[in-house]
């Protein structure tokens, strides 16, 4: 789900499909401007929907709520995961690089125009907003769930109960998430290669994370 219009094997997307996913991302671009703008409690979801001309029962066709369409950015990276992740072939790596291989296809798959600047948009008011945090936490553990699911289905594991998947997953959700917040720091307009490499350096530093020693303080 990025902001280019998707082709299917036999060219553009249905006319009707189209239309869809430009309506989706006029409500993601104005509700993000918006809330920048007038703050995401200063806007209602009647004001957003009127600003985009659209009915109530259409924006409820593509989000739950106005916390929903405020992080569709990461969201999308996080769907485009998923969907990677039925496709992915092993190639006899560890689990925890498969994984990373297939976040990093999800990450090719943002080429749309102003991507990187809704993220951006979409952190910031994160910083700020309780709600989305709590939506955000919502939305990982759903998704860390359809993704052990997956896992479970396609692969084969010593034991249904096997705790070494899901620790894989975990790792890699705060592997990400230590990511994001180092490249919405950098100066400037950090790009998506910027947050490429931000992400190789998270992965990097896991294992050495899993040993590492502390002494106090002198």
């Amino acid at each position: 789900m990025t902001a280019e219009l998707p082709s299917t094997g036999s060219g553009r997307l249905p006319l009707r499909e189209r239309k869809k996913l430009r309506t989706r991302q006029a409500l993601i671009d104005t509700a993000l401007e918006l809330f920048t703008t007038r703050g995401f409690s200063g806007v209602t979801l009647d004001e957003l929907c009127d600003a985009v001309d659209v009915s109530k029962r259409t924006f409820f066709r593509n989000f739950a709520g106005k916390e929903d369409v405020a992080m569709a950015p990461t969201q999308d990276l996080w769907v485009a995961f998923l969907d990677e992740l039925e496709i992915h072939e092993p190639d006899g790596r560890p689990l925890a690089e498969m994984l990373q291989q297939v976040l990093f296809a999800a990450l090719e798959r943002m080429t749309g125009e102003g991507w990187v600047r809704r993220v951006l948009l979409s952190r910031r008011l994160a910083g700020e907003t309780p709600s989305m945090d709590a939506h955000g936490l919502h939305f990982c553990h759903r998704t860390s769930r359809t993704a052990l699911a997956t896992l479970h289905r396609r692969f084969h594991f010593a034991a249904p109960d096997d705790l070494r998947p899901q620790l894989a997953l975990d790792l890699l959700v705060s592997a990400f998430h230590c990511a994001l917040d180092r490249w919405t720091s950098r100066p400037g307009t950090p790009t998506r290669s910027d947050l490429a490499a931000d992400l190789r350096e998270a992965f990097a530093a896991l294992p050495g994370s899993l040993t590492l020693t502390v002494d106090l303080r002198a």
